[in-house]
């Protein structure tokens, strides 16, 4: 047997039919040679690797977040949408202008540029469904294991826009993965919470904003990135906050029903207590403009905290209770809520906590007094 002194030559006895080939266009980006192809996730498993001399460790909340979001196509046929995952070739492989094929041998790799997490989320479900499987034939569950294999199948055939450069070293990888991570700049702000119109209080506040008359009278700044237009009283952000109050008696980031699956009839039943919930501010608040306390960020949601608290005394949302308690508020001195230069020394959790405290205290001292058998039935 002749002797083989190089990785080149052992490669070049290979048998052609074990090459991995992987059609594409072959066109130059920056200078570089890339080659611009649509792969199954299933082919892309087999032939990548990740460079930790080039990549960043794995963060689990990252990844977290990306097998949620493709467990959304996987069990609820929901469509999703990916950047393309850049690759490295580092030289490897070689391309057929005739076939249009670019062709790696078996031992060689491409190398993850941008798209570690999103490759790493498919590969940690695809092992999860394989363990699912697993259990389920041990068990003889064989209606479980039809299910199990139509989202392997569907998972294992999921396209990826692939773009592979040809012929850079590790150190333009380094400087690829910096200038892709770095430079763009992720949107914000109610940009970034507009365009996610797949959880329940999104899909609610949106429906609110453009279908309910009253809120007309309360202008919600639906698209500035950052803070709101002078023009606007609310950003799109803060009408999601007060609805999640309102309905849950929690600030935002600890809603547990701003979930991705609900029945229409529930965003209905929001949208009808939420536009009654704005008229009743409008009746009795001073009129909604810009500088006016009560209409003011802090107090608005501490408002809907407190409502909700009312409202929800008999363990169901009571509208009844809610006009009862909505009464107090023009007797509240909204200036009293804060002293001296609170309002802007507080921390914003806690200026919204010492405004419904104020309220709540001044409510139960009150209301016996300050809403009438009159106005109670009026």
């Amino acid at each position: 047997m002749d002797s083989i002194f190089s990785l080149s030559e052992l490669l070049s006895q290979q048998k052609p039919s074990s090459l991995v080939e992987i059609p594409g266009v072959l066109g130059q980006t920056f200078g570089q040679a890339t080659l611009s192809t649509t792969l199954p996730i299933s082919k892309l498993f087999s032939i990548y690797e990740v460079d930790l001399e080039v990549q960043r460790a794995i963060i689990p909340r990252n990844l977290s977040k990306l097998m949620d979001y493709v467990s959304l196509y996987l069990d609820n046929h929901q469509p999703i949408y990916f950047p393309g995952v850049i690759f490295s070739a580092r030289g490897a492989g070689s391309y057929d202008s005739e076939q249009h094929v670019f062709q790696l041998q078996p031992i060689e790799k491409l190398y993850v540029v941008d798209g570690q997490h999103r490759l790493a989320a498919f590969q940690r479900l695809m092992e999860t469904l394989q363990s699912q499987m697993a259990r389920a034939k041990d068990r003889r569950e064989y209606d479980r294991m039809e299910v199990i294999t139509e989202k392997l199948s569907r998972l294992y055939a999921f396209p990826v826009s692939t773009m592979i450069y040809l012929d850079i070293d590790a150190r333009q990888e380094r400087q690829l993965f910096s200038d892709i991570n770095k430079l763009p700049r992720k949107i914000g702000g109610n940009l970034a919470v507009l365009r996610d119109q797949r959880r329940f209080y999104h899909v609610t506040a949106s429906q609110l904003v453009e279908k309910a008359p009253v809120m007309q009278h309360i202008p919600v700044d639906m698209f500035s990135e950052r803070g709101k237009a002078p023009e606007f009283l609310f950003t799109y952000h803060l009408l999601i906050e007060i609805l999640v109050a309102l309905f849950e008696g929690r600030m935002k980031s600890g809603a547990r029903n701003n979930g991705y699956h609900y029945e229409e009839e529930e965003v209905t039943d929001h949208l009808s207590i939420s536009s009654f919930y704005f008229q009743q501010l409008l009746k009795y608040l001073p009129e909604p403009v810009k500088g006016e306390p009560a209409w003011s960020e802090n107090i608005q949601i501490a408002l809907a905290l407190f409502f909700h608290e009312e409202a929800t005394k008999s363990a169901k949302f009571n509208r009844y209770a809610l006009e009862y308690a909505t009464k107090i508020l023009p007797h509240i001195d909204w200036n009293a809520i804060f002293s001296g230069d609170e309002k802007d020394r507080l921390p914003r959790r806690s200026r919204i906590m010492k405004a419904y405290q104020y309220i709540r205290s001044f409510y139960q001292e009150q209301h016996l007094f300050l809403i009438s058998d009159k106005e109670d039935v009026g």
